[in-house]
């Protein structure tokens, strides 16, 4: 392929439990499905495959120069957006803008699924 298409067969992304997420609770499931060794000079700094099983969670953070969505694959939790809780569930998004924290828990009975966006500024090598 050339390098203005790509493709990525699931078995050759890297893939492990995520202990205490952000300082969240338990291990959650995390497939790397980009990272940046596949996007050179590109805005999207990485996609994720998560999973995460009833009570792990993902720990409040900032972020401070990225934009991150969640889009919600499977299952039902809780999104905290800032100051803010909110329900999500399937085929919910929910985004984090520089300045904004978020974090994320499983409060439901089965496994919560979330596709992971990072698109941050433009690497230094493009500038």
């Amino acid at each position: 392929m050339s390098q203005t298409t790509l493709i990525k067969r699931r078995e050759t992304m890297p893939q492990a439990p995520l202990a205490q997420c952000h300082g969240g609770q338990g291990a959650l499931a995390w497939v790397g499905v980009l990272g940046r060794e596949d996007l050179p000079g590109r805005l999207l700094n990485f996609v994720h495959d998560d999973v995460l099983a009833p009570g792990v969670s993902i720990g409040l953070h900032e972020h401070h120069d990225d934009e991150e969505y969640y889009y919600v694959v499977a299952g039902e939790g809780t999104m905290t957006l800032d100051d803010h809780r909110f329900p999500v569930r399937a085929g919910d998004l929910t985004a984090v803008f520089p300045g904004g924290r978020h974090a994320l828990e499983n409060t439901g009975t089965a496994e919560l699924r979330i596709l992971v966006f990072s698109v941050g500024p433009a690497p230094a090598s493009n500038l």
